[in-house]
């Protein structure tokens, strides 16, 4: 029996590189509009702005994971979470690299991007800034960020591509 799958891609395909464009662009977005929060909009924390209903903009410290899971407010825990989230974000970026499929690339560049904006974050302040606040629709009592919007919507775009039936070249 012969092996008819393709060899692995060498050097970067064309959807890894805009991977790395949408992982780039990810961080980019995040930082800049926490940097609106916090130094031209000059929120305090706590305090809430309303936009339009559902959405206001709510300025908190996140010390925990995504959507204040888990917080660490030891500087030890700081530090192991940036690794974490360099770690994952460079070991995501590997698997962009070759990948062929829209899906999953856009999913892992998302990913990235927002594992790495919330890492400089946690490195400069030791915590994440989150801002986006739409607890007001009911269900969804959270405060987060460009960064995990990122994270979110990259994995359940990966989860997507999972079901995907494989197709002949």
């Amino acid at each position: 029996m012969t092996d008819t799958a393709a060899p692995p891609p060498r050097g970067i395909t064309a959807w890894g590189r805009r991977a790395f464009a949408l992982a780039a662009a990810t961080v980019i977005l995040d930082q800049v509009t926490k940097y609106w929060i916090v130094s031209i909009l000059a929120l305090p924390v706590g305090a809430t702005v309303e936009v339009f209903w559902p959405l206001q903009w709510t300025r908190i410290w996140n010390e925990g994971v995504s959507f204040g899971l888990f917080q660490a407010q030891h500087d030890l825990m700081r530090w192991a979470m940036v690794a974490f989230s360099v770690l994952v974000g460079v070991t995501l970026a590997v698997w962009a690299r070759n990948q062929t499929r829209w899906l999953p690339a856009v999913g892992l560049g998302l990913i990235v991007g927002g594992a790495l904006g919330n890492a400089i974050d946690r490195a400069l302040f030791g915590a994440v800034i989150d801002f986006i606040d739409v607890s007001r629709i009911g269900f969804f009592p959270w405060i987060f960020n460009v960064a995990d919007s990122g994270i979110t919507v990259g994995v359940v775009l990966i989860l997507l591509d999972s079901f995907r039936r494989e197709r002949p070249a």
